[in-house]
């Protein structure tokens, strides 16, 4: 007997942790290994902020659970983090905790607003070189915040490193049942216990919640000063995180072969940091380490790991927290140092390609790199790396707007043809390369194989045109596209100062 139909669409809509033991075990030891890595980095985040350890942690979980249900890109992992905390810190200086609240609520109205106004639209015009740019300053940024972890420590942390390092690189070849970042979490811990090793844990870096977050609304009076107080520190908030979330999400569907919904993403960022902040947190957005650890260590590809990160975050602090306290961050600088090296996309730096690419596709990347790591903002170095790429590409483009001249026989006529792309880089230059005092009295400027772009080239053309009247002499332009011939016909004889 056959199936009905409605079953069989009710089977497809069930996701597959679900239906397969082995995706459900997968996403769940994902979610379990994240939860840990997520505590350190949630304290530490707090203290760039100002505010209490907890705060942070509760920022992680309710990111993490809210962006699991309404976000666009599965599997991604957002939380607490460096870039928003380094965005709200002056505020929460300057003015306290209920303004940082408050501004983290508007900052997710604004990127609803953003999101649904298409601005992850926008996302097509970044280069591939500052993807690359952006991917490799996040390997180094992450690597330099895990060894500031290996200074002035006991010498008994560089073996435990050493050790979970190994545990990460040779346990997979034996099995992958079990995620390598559990296991060496698990092992550095019970080794630390057992003998009694003083090492630095993640109890060091702050006291843990005991209990969950309660909703309620920021202490602030809610006046127009309170507004345009907070509005700077939100609409800086709102743009960071929505590039590092979107720029995080291109990179989990180049590593998944898979498409995420960015207009959704963009969204669902929004959503979550409203949530965040009416329960008292600190904001964040997507997180390149948590999610390299959940989508390329673990192998996770559902929302059931974002969920259950968040989730597991909470139990663990709340039910486990001496546990917890206990592990040592020799393990947790394992694990995120065999990120960075996952991460890091060694072939764009290999002798062969650097040969191969261009020298601006390599400068973009290196200037993207360079601008992250100077200021530890990746979107000082996206928009770095995006202007620089435009700036190349300009200069290259302008070149290739060509002129040639044919006079007639006669000698009464003269016609220039022009091709290539017309803008204000290219168009500029041919103000200068017209034979104004020597040509006929007739000047035919055929733009046929040409398109007209900005007001810029409207302007040089009106320039050329009153250069040839000033020598009473005439210019008909001929061949413009449809297009073209709108924008000219709309700006000509507009664009002069009065």
């Amino acid at each position: 007997m056959s199936s009905s139909p409605a079953r069989v669409s009710v089977a497809r809509l069930r996701p597959d942790w679900l239906t397969d033991p082995k995706v459900w075990r997968t996403e769940v030891l994902a979610g379990l290994v994240v939860a840990l890595a997520l505590i350190p980095e949630a304290i530490s985040f707090s203290i760039i902020a100002g505010v209490d350890p907890a705060i942070g942690l509760f920022s992680s979980f309710t990111m993490a659970v809210t962006i699991a249900i309404v976000g666009g890109r599965r599997a991604m992992i957002s939380a607490a983090t460096g870039a928003v905390a380094l965005v709200i810190a002056p505020l929460n200086r300057e003015h306290g905790l209920g303004y940082l609240i408050a501004a983290v609520i508007l900052a997710g109205v604004v990127q609803v607003v953003l999101g649904a106004l298409g601005v992850a639209k926008l996302m097509r015009f970044i280069p591939r070189s500052v993807m690359v740019g952006f991917v490799n300053s996040l390997a180094v940024l992450v690597f330099m915040t895990q060894v500031s972890e290996l200074r002035n420590v006991p010498w008994a942390v560089y073996p435990l490193v050493g050790a979970g390092l190994l545990l990460l690189v040779f346990l997979p070849k034996v099995t992958r049942v079990i995620p390598a970042p559990l296991v060496s979490i698990v092992v550095l811990t019970v080794v630390t216990v057992a003998a009694g090793i003083a090492v630095p844990t993640v109890g060091d870096k702050g006291a843990l919640p005991s209990s969950l977050p309660v909703p309620g609304l920021p202490d602030v009076p809610f006046t127009l000063g309170t507004l345009t107080t907070i509005a700077p520190y939100a609409f800086a908030m709102a743009l960071v995180g929505l590039m590092e979330s979107l720029m995080t999400a291109k990179l989990v569907d180049d590593i998944t072969d898979t498409r995420s919904d960015k207009a959704r993403e963009s969204i669902g960022q929004g959503i979550a940091n409203i949530v965040t902040g009416f329960f008292g947190g600190m904001g964040g957005c997507a997180m390149i380490g948590q999610t390299m650890i959940n989508v390329k260590v673990s192998g996770a590809r559902t929302r059931l790991s974002t969920f259950l990160a968040g989730a597991f975050l909470m139990v663990l602090c709340i039910l486990f927290g001496p546990v917890v306290s206990d592990i040592p961050m020799a393990a947790l600088v394992a694990v995120m140092v065999m990120v960075c090296f996952a991460t890091f996309d060694w072939h764009s730096i290999a002798p062969g390609t650097l040969k191969r690419m261009p020298v601006g596709e390599v400068a973009v990347m290196v200037i993207t790199v360079g601008c992250v790591v100077a200021t530890h903002n990746l979107a000082v170095g996206v928009v770095g790396g995006s202007v620089t790429a435009m700036v190349i590409f300009a200069r290259r483009v302008a070149h290739h707007a060509g002129l040639t001249s044919v006079t007639d026989p006669d000698g009464t006529t003269v016609v220039y043809r022009v091709t290539g792309a017309l803008f204000f880089a290219s168009a500029n230059e041919l103000v200068g390369r017209f034979a104004y005092a020597t040509d006929p009295d007739r000047v035919v400027i055929d733009l046929s194989a040409a398109h007209v772009w900005d007001a810029s080239s409207v302007a040089v053309l009106d320039a050329i045109e009153t250069k040839y009247a000033q020598r009473g002499k005439t210019v008909e332009i001929t061949g413009l596209n449809g297009p073209s011939a709108a924008l000219h016909g709309r700006l000509s004889g507009e664009l002069a100062r009065s």
